[in-house]
């Protein structure tokens, strides 16, 4: 019997592990269809098959998050509303250590995904609902509360041991995770996959082909104190990353990536979401998509919410769904100063977009969604527009390669048409190139 172990650390990624388990023609039959999406122009509908908002799960690990103070929820022309209520979709039953299945499910001829929990409370609740949607399709989900206070890297460690040793084939999400590294430094599998978990793919293969050291694209260039500790367990784990005599590597993507010498890259074309979920029911107007990049310190905060203020009268948008990493403050700031209505996304914006309701047009910044989305809503008729990143949006302090890798993401979206900064300030004017 040869095993799939599957680590995933983001909703995205435990959606692109589905993908994959879709493609290799593994794992049950789908459950029955959804629900029909609600009828066009239906703010919020009450369906599970709804792109609604929803506040940050409670979790019966970490209490309830917050549900004052300032953020989206207090901004007028937000969209937050409780995670809970007719309609609403249950999140992730994932039990809890003493619950009565905590052991780590053994490898065997069906796959096994293990969560490693990220802490902030909005990956946690899209995550619990992912790992549902895996165990309605049949998968085998462990929850593991892998960052939870000291002990828990010990407990994970030697909780994971046997089922890696097991495993023929480990799937992975993050290569540039420390958690991942760390794992995979406790032995060389026969055959590694990795899969999407954003627009990092393009680095790793390019990082991969070149001999490079793991970083991320938004990372400076230096070594710091705690990148010089961990240097030789990165470098080991780029080993096992890497294709060998012993070792296969595939990298399953959406996005444009040039194999490097000896892997195989197979396409993600997100059949799995489109054969499960949809068509949407379309809305008029445009949604808006928002971006980390302020808080990956890329992009001035300034900068960015002139441009979505813009981007928002000039394309007619009245939602603006957020990235699950994206501040509070910065949110409160959009809804306030832009009366757009904030939503934040109780699972991968893929599965939301397509499952509708969702505007005629979506504009994104440079992400991920901007090559996924015009996969997952092929057909549909849903226009997909991306906003080049100018030179003048970025902070003094962003590494020196972000403006090439950005203008690399925006450059190969092949399904997205083009904004362009034009004009005297980049900020002033927003056309389609």
């Amino acid at each position: 019997m040869t095993g799939r172990l599957a680590f995933v650390e983001s909703p995205v990624q435990l959606l692109n592990v589905l993908e994959w388990a879709h493609a290799r023609g593994r794992g049950p039959a789908p459950a029955a269809a959804p629900a029909p999406a609600p009828p066009a122009g239906a703010d919020r509908a009450p369906g599970p098959d709804a792109a609604r908002a929803s506040a940050p799960v409670p979790d019966s690990g970490t209490g309830s998050a917050p549900t004052s103070g300032p953020g989206p929820a207090s901004g007028p022309g937000t969209g937050s509303a409780p995670a809970s209520g007719p309609g609403t979709p249950p999140a992730a039953s994932a039990p809890e250590p003493g619950q009565g299945r905590d052991a780590v499910p053994a490898a065997s001829d069906d796959l096994a995904i293990v969560v490693l929990s990220p802490s902030d409370p909005m990956s946690r609740g899209q995550l619990r609902r992912m790992a549902q949607l895996a165990r309605d399709e049949g998968f085998d989900v462990h929850w593991q509360e892998a960052r939870a206070g000291r002990g828990a890297l010990v407990r994970t460690l030697r909780e994971l041991g046997g089922p890696l040793r097991a495993a023929e084939r480990v799937i992975v999400g993050d290569p540039f995770s420390r958690y991942v590294q760390l794992l995979l430094t406790l032995f060389g599998p026969r055959h590694v996959t990795v899969v999407d978990d954003g627009t990092a793919t393009m680095e790793f293969a390019a990082q991969l082909a070149g001999g490079e050291r793991l970083v991320r694209w938004h990372r400076k260039g230096d070594l710091g104190p705690r990148e010089l500790l961990l240097a030789p367990v990165t470098s080991l784990a780029r080993r096992r990353l890497a294709p060998g005599p012993h070792r296969t590597v595939e990298i399953f993507t959406s996005l444009p990536v040039q194999a490097p010498p000896g892997t195989e890259v197979t396409e993600n074309a997100y059949a799995w979401t489109r054969s499960r979920f949809g068509p949407p029911a379309l809305t008029g107007g445009a949604d808006l998509v928002g971006t980390s990049l302020v808080e990956t310190g890329v992009v001035d905060a300034e900068h960015y919410l002139r441009v979505v203020g813009q981007l928002a009268r000039t394309h007619g948008a009245t939602r603006y769904f957020a990235h699950r990493r994206e501040t509070p403050e910065k949110l409160h700031r959009i809804a306030v100063e832009t009366g757009l209505q904030v939503v934040r996304p109780e699972l991968p914006l893929e599965l939301i977009a397509r499952r509708g309701p969702v505007g005629a047009t979506i504009v994104s910044f440079p992400s991920t969604v901007v090559h996924t989305l015009p996969l997952a809503l092929a057909g549909t008729g849903v226009k997909v527009a991306v906003c080049e990143i100018a030179p003048e949006w970025l902070k003094a302090t962003a590494s020196p390669r972000a403006q090439g890798f950005l203008a690399g993401v925006v450059g190969t979206a092949s399904g997205a048409d083009r904004l362009t900064p034009r004009g005297g300030s980049a900020a002033d004017r927003l056309e389609f190139g």
